[in-house]
């Protein structure tokens, strides 16, 4: 699997904000957001806008430094409790971000608070938030929840280099019991040939690859549940995928990587 296009990413913060859009009209936005105990449907429709609407201002400025949230115009949401306004918020501020990524290419040098500060980090890190909390919205509207093969298989990789930089960064507790003792972790997709990951514990650090070979404890299923699995939106338990092996060390692995 490989990484998508920055015009791919650009196209994608656009369209999974469609689609949570069309999660949020007609449900109720006071509902509980199972997966996000401390938020409503609304709350979460304003975290993800407001996190379109910073990076935007990132990228448009060309910000050498983090851009403080009271900085960014139309953070704090549509300033209406009127749905419709919600609905337009959303939209303006996704288009908004992604005219200034597009505007500015893959390689501009921004602030960004990881591995590299280029625009592109930030094409992809609004492409998987809006992934996954779309997903986190459809739970609470009890609607469906579908993503593209290619989509789902990044929103893993990706995840998988944000905990890998919180570990070598040496300063989150959980994060850096993630090794040791030669365990090791497979996710397996059974509906997308190649989509495998080998995730082993080395006694350093973690390290992960595509691979197809034995592992202490084995994930099955298909890749949209295995990535809802990966980012703590779906229960291991669920009759939807399969855990073959220590299934401790599975959840070992997502507790402690459940910073974010």
């Amino acid at each position: 699997m490989t990484l998508l296009s920055y015009g791919r990413y650009c196209d994608e913060v656009l369209a999974q904000t469609d689609a949570l859009r069309a999660v949020l009209r007609g449900a109720d936005l006071t509902a509980t957001v199972p997966t996000c105990p401390d938020w409503n449907l609304r709350q979460l429709a304003v975290h993800v806008g407001g996190a379109h609407r910073w990076v935007g201002e990132i990228v448009r400025g060309r910000a050498a430094e983090d851009v403080p949230e009271e900085r960014v115009p139309g953070f704090e949401g549509p300033g209406s409790e009127d749905p419709a306004a919600l609905d337009a918020w959303l939209a303006e501020g996704a288009e908004a971000a992604v005219a200034a990524l597009r505007g500015a290419g893959p390689d501009t040098e921004v602030w960004t608070w990881a591995w590299e500060r280029r625009t592109a980090f930030w094409a992809r890190r609004m492409t998987h938030e809006t992934v996954v909390h779309r997903a986190d919205a459809a739970l609470a509207a009890r609607v469906p929840y579908t993503v593209a093969p290619e989509v789902a298989a990044d929103t893993i990789e990706e995840w998988l280099r944000i905990v890998s930089f919180v570990q070598e960064g040496g300063e989150d507790p959980e994060a850096n019991e993630l090794r040791g003792g030669g365990r090791s972790l497979h996710l397996h997709a059974t509906d997308v040939p190649g989509a495998e990951w080998l995730i082993e514990l080395g006694e350093d650090r973690f390290t992960w690859r595509h691979a197809h070979e034995k592992a202490t404890v084995a994930l099955r299923g298909p890749l949209t549940d295995l990535m809802l699995v990966f980012n703590r939106r779906l229960e291991p338990g669920s009759e939807r995928v399969e855990v073959l092996g220590d299934a401790e060390l599975l959840d070992f692995w997502l507790d402690r990587s459940s910073f974010g």
